[in-house]
């Protein structure tokens, strides 16, 4: 009876769950949803960040990951249900972890695709990367 009310759980997460890829646009930041940017420290501070997005790896310099922490991190950002956006420097990494919050996780992504490099050519608001103490 557990294992059938978990598997039901998980059917209705992933049935309530949106993965979507689309470009970054001034609609998009004009609508104040939120923008989780995944990159690494170094690539913040070489490009800074969309204005008024927040900073949480997901991959290292060296491509590890930690799932938990960065699940930790997010939940104190972004709520379950809400739509949110994900970026990275190209589009790549943000493919990987959307697909994985969408579609596993139950989360209502928006992948920003060609990532930061995008945002530049697009001339999106950038601010620089600051380091929390």
């Amino acid at each position: 009876m557990r294992l059938a009310l978990i598997a039901l759980f998980l059917t209705i997460t992933t049935l309530s769950a949106e993965y979507i890829r689309q470009p970054i646009d001034q609609k998009l930041i004009d609508s104040k949803i939120k923008i989780i940017d995944i990159r690494t420290p170094g690539e913040w501070k070489t490009t800074g960040l969309v204005k008024g997005s927040t900073p949480i790896m997901f991959f290292d310099e060296q491509g590890n990951y930690n799932v938990e922490n960065f699940l930790g991190k997010l939940g104190k950002t972004v709520k379950k249900g809400e739509k949110f956006a994900l970026i990275c420097n190209s589009g790549n990494r943000t493919q990987t972890v959307g697909t994985f919050l969408g579609k596993q996780m139950g989360y209502n992504v928006i992948d920003l695709q060609g990532g930061i490099q995008y945002a530049i050519g697009k001339k999106i608001p950038l601010e620089p990367y600051k380091p929390k103490p």
